[in-house]
């Protein structure tokens, strides 16, 4: 089952479902957080609570999409209480593109073993453990709060000072906290970990202000397992046309940790175990356009298609205007 959220005319949203039957709104669902919710404390299923609430009239999902009325598929009432963050290094191939950001030289000219390279072998070697305790833990991002997060569609901005502004597809795994501080999955996403790249490279001291970026995910969740060999395609468009293209993999056939390691290692901190706290934690890429020298611009359109998660993400990249920061003393 997919589920996504719409917006109708006056602005109140609408739960939507896509099952083999078709596209229907959920019958008396307010939004997807009260609904994961309620599946919590009922101790039972989404997609059993979905099926017993039952479903109303068709939406037109692409549409929507065109309408702007496609928003992203889980909100917080509080966006101070949605948080973006996300692992790196996870997915097999994905050292080899940091690593290439990162170069260094020992003294006599021999390439040294970088700290992409040492934390991707250490995800190698100990981020699929075989007797069901928690592997090595993975590197690990802040990207924000709700207030970072862009719907599908609305473009995701890149501040006057950053250094360049570029698309990373990764799939994310939706969460919300229930009341006695459990995680619950919701299910898996799109997303598009929006980062400054050129920051980045400068020193690998910079990934913290690399990350704090806007990120969007969705438009649907796709609820239960994660498949486990995802192939999609990351492009991005100028103009109407298509100026770089290249397939992602994702997945845990594709990975260097398992979901359940990563996940461990994020929720193992309280901080993110707070009841009623919604979580998008992105799993991490191995494709990005920087490491082909693209440098998107002002007007391009990223977009990230996986066909298990229905329609594609897709968000134009907008310039931030400058806004000087002024701290004044009490």
């Amino acid at each position: 089952m997919l589920i996504s959220q719409v917006v109708d005319g006056s602005d109140m949203i609408q739960v939507v479902a896509r099952t083999d039957s078709g596209t229907r709104v959920v019958n008396g669902a307010k939004s997807v957080y009260s609904l994961a919710l309620e599946a919590a404390r009922a101790g039972v299923g989404l997609v059993e609570l979905i099926e017993r609430k039952g479903f109303g009239k068709t939406v037109d999902l692409e549409a929507a999409y065109r309408q702007g009325r496609l928003i992203s598929p889980i909100n917080h009432p509080d966006a101070a209480h949605l948080h973006l963050t996300g692992t790196g290094l996870t997915h097999l191939g994905s050292a080899a593109t940091r690593d290439s950001m990162h170069k260094k030289l020992s003294a006599d000219g021999a390439e040294a073993l970088t700290d992409s390279m040492k934390m991707f072998q250490m995800g190698l070697e100990g981020g699929k453990p075989a007797n069901g305790k928690p592997g090595v833990q993975p590197e690990w991002f802040y990207k924000g709060n709700g207030f970072m997060a862009v719907a599908p569609g609305a473009p995701l901005m890149s501040p006057d000072f950053a250094m360049d502004a570029g698309e990373e597809p990764e799939i994310a795994g939706i969460y919300v906290i229930g009341d006695d501080g459990t995680p619950f999955r919701v299910g898996f996403a799109l997303s598009n970990e929006f980062s400054d790249h050129v920051t980045e490279r400068v020193n690998y001291l910079y990934l913290a202000h690399s990350k704090l970026r806007n990120a969007s995910f969705g438009p649907e969740i796709l609820v239960g397992a994660l498949p486990e060999d995802i192939r999609g395609t990351s492009r991005i468009t100028r103009g109407g046309e298509t100026m770089w293209e290249k397939p992602f993999l994702s997945g845990e056939a594709n990975m260097s940790h398992t979901i359940a390691n990563l996940e461990h290692h994020h929720f193992k901190y309280p901080v993110f175990r707070q009841p009623g706290d919604v979580h998008i934690h992105m799993f991490g890429t191995a494709t990005l356009s920087f490491a082909d020298g693209v440098k998107a611009e002002e007007g391009d359109v990223f977009e990230i298609a996986a066909d298990q998660f229905g329609l594609p993400l897709r968000n134009p990249l907008r310039a931030e205007p400058a806004k000087p920061v002024t701290v004044r003393a009490l």
